[in-house]
């Protein structure tokens, strides 16, 4: 193996792999068992550089130089660089003089805060939770909060981030060397390896290839967000899921408008439920008036929405035809646009957070207020962790304001699935949240499908569940658009900076999650990305046998027979990006990864990374890798 010193790991400003493969390489076939990477020795290795991420970078720091140390922290970004509601309780904790840094952008702060209800053409005024009071809190672009907070780190402690390197696969330690609770032998994390780039979609090596890195670590901490890729290996892999109910989710969808004068109220928040969503569907929306005359306005659709038919992005703009939008916004112009998955299970859903060698942190955990629908807790993860012993880190957390903040709200959502229905819910939650505060002695579990039990491991999604076959339910009619107030999905699609390289390996594979971690560790010699054990030309490759290439092809086909004909190709309608179509394929090709005359097509080059195809495919057969670094989306003002 190739070793490389500290001394020549890239800088944040010189951002280029240490190592170039040869001329003699171009256009030979990969084989991940035979690649030779370069290896890095680090204290703690942190993937993911959100808020989360970054602030467990900055205390382990803090903590280090107060006993007098110096440690090598990395982050790990995928994206190409380091609006929302921050409450800055773990902030002042962090930073408690970040108010007199220059350049923080905490500038807005929020000076009212209502809730409406939307009915097909009104807007009507509702008791507003205490927990979703934003006195005290600011409303600033979430990649602007982060791209400072990653200053920060980078500046005042010394902690080296290197974005355009996707952490894709968990290094464990060669042979058992630790036990788990219940006393069977495990492999520790030992670190990360990162993919590779420079792959042709068959798989071939490019004259820019370059192998992933091994950061060898002692901690290695994970905070990729909700439903991350090594995230689910680390909870598959230790089993953290073993006492816990399945984490539940919902899928985001912002814009970020610069209004007229006349519309703009600065630091106004707003949140929002009823219409355009009905009764069955879980959901709420909100309106977060910036800085400099931006508003940020989005909406939330939780994923165990039972019909197929539903689209997220056409409710988002159906929305905006609502006389109260249609005010907002005129004369405006839209100049963002993004979308992610959120953890919405809170405290029932809470897996064990350390596992050996490492810890789970950020929505990597599942830490979010759903109530809140703020960041606050994100900054505050990293705060007990000792940087070379994991195993106090559960006992911190659950001592910690976090777990207290978490609890109260225990039940609001799990109300909502309750036989109270949603206006059930909606009535339970107004009591709770107004005057019991959590304070009761039962804690609701999340409810389950009308049709019986399902069993949920730890990497499949109980959301999937939920979904109903497109015979029981009627195909939703969605308004025409009308651009500017309402636009097709490529042009939104556009403003989100997205650039994944088309001559790359496709990243969304077709497998499901516990078969491709057994991928990953039947390597010797692992590879990381979206390459290992993906379909190759088996004329082209070979390293890859025809029985990998006749599995892959009966995996399509099984997606599209469930997913066509029982779902109506549901990912065509539910991907925010466009990623996914079920094709009509003619002529020889007809019978080729086709069912019925049906192909899917994944167009992985709009991926905007939010993962809702991971978590609410019907067969649970789509599973999200990393890409090449740097393709992903750019936000900016989201």
């Amino acid at each position: 193996m190739l070793r490389s010193k500290a001394s020549l790991l890239p800088t944040r400003h010189i951002l280029r792999r240490s190592l170039r493969s040869s001329a003699a390489r171009l256009s030979q076939p990969f084989d991940p068992k035979a690649i030779e990477r370069a290896e890095d020795e680090v204290d703690v290795c942190i993937v993911g550089g959100g808020p989360a991420g970054l602030s467990a970078a900055i205390r382990l720091k803090q903590l280090e130089r107060e006993k007098g140390n110096e440690i090598r922290v990395v982050v790990l970004e995928k994206g190409s660089e380091i609006g929302a509601v921050v409450e800055p309780r773990a902030l002042n904790e962090l930073l408690p003089e970040w108010q007199s840094m220059e350049g923080h952008p905490l500038t807005q702060p929020a000076t009212s805060s209502n809730m409406l209800f939307l009915t097909q053409n009104r807007a009507l005024p509702i008791p507003h939770p205490p927990q979703m009071s934003s006195k005290g809190n600011y409303i600033v672009s979430l990649s602007q909060f982060t791209r400072w907070l990653a200053g920060i780190a980078e500046n005042e402690y010394g902690v080296e981030i290197y974005p355009g390197f996707a952490g894709a696969q968990l290094l464990l330690s060669d042979t058992p060397d630790s036990k788990d609770p219940w006393g069977n032998p495990v492999r520790s994390v030992r670190g990360v390896i990162t993919n590779e780039v420079g792959l042709t979609k068959d798989f071939r090596m490019k004259s820019s290839f370059e192998p992933g890195m091994a950061f060898r670590s002692k901690v290695t901490l994970l905070a990729e967000g909700a439903h991350g890729s090594l995230s689910k290996q680390a909870i598959q892999t230790y089993d953290l899921r073993k006492e816990a109910e399945p984490q539940t989710y919902a899928i985001g969808l912002k814009e970020v408008w610069r209004v007229d004068p006349s519309q703009y109220k600065a630091g106004t928040v707003q949140h929002i439920l009823g219409w355009p969503l009905d009764y069955q569907t879980y959901g709420g929306a909100w309106v977060y008036h910036m800085d400099e005359g931006l508003v940020s306005l989005g909406l939330v659709i939780a994923l165990d929405y039972k019909n197929p038919w539903l689209s997220p992005y056409r409710e988002l703009q159906r929305m905006k035809h609502h006389p109260f939008f249609r005010t907002l916004l005129k004369d405006g112009e839209r100049v963002g646009y993004g979308a992610r998955v959120l953890t919405e299970g809170g405290f029932q859903s809470l897996p064990k957070l350390a596992f050996p060698g490492g810890a789970l942190l950020g929505c990597s955990a599942g830490v979010v207020n759903i109530a809140k629908i703020k960041v606050h807790n994100q900054a505050s993860e990293g705060e007990e962790a000792a940087p070379a012993d994991m195993s106090s880190y559960d006992a911190a957390f659950h001592s910690s304001w976090v777990r207290d903040d978490l609890y109260e709200v225990r039940n609001l959502r799990p109300s909502f699935g309750t036989k109270l229905g949603v206006w059930g819910g909606m009535l339970y939650s107004g009591i709770d949240s107004l005057f019991l505060k959590g304070r009761v002695p039962w804690t609701f579990k999340h409810h389950r499908p009308e049709h019986g039990p399902v069993k949920v491991d730890n990497t499949s999604s109980l959301d999937s569940s939920f979904t109903e076959k497109a015979s029981k339910h009627s195909p939703i009619e969605y308004p025409p658009f009308e651009a500017p107030l309402s636009t097709d999905l490529m042009t939104s699609v556009t403003l989100t900076g997205t650039n994944h390289a088309e001559d790359q390996p496709v990243h969304l594979r077709v497998i499901k999650t516990k078969e491709y971690i057994k991928e990953l560790d039947g390597l010797k010699n692992p590879a990381a990305g979206a390459g290992i054990g993906a379909v190759k030309a088996e004329a082209e490759i070979d390293a890859v046998s025809q029985e990998d290439v006749d599995a892959e092809r009966e995996r399509r086909i099984e997606h599209v027979k469930v997913n066509v004909g029982e779902y109506a190709g549901l990912l065509g309608r539910a991907c925010p990006a466009g990623v996914y179509e079920y094709v009509d394929v003619e002529g020889e090709n007809k019978g080729e990864d086709s069912w019925e005359g049906k192909k899917l097509v994944i167009n992985s080059q709009n991926c905007i990374h939010c993962k809702l195809c991971d978590i609410k495919v019907p067969t649970q057969d789509i599973t999200w890798t990393v890409p090449e670094g740097s393709g992903g989306p750019k936000y900016t003002v989201t």
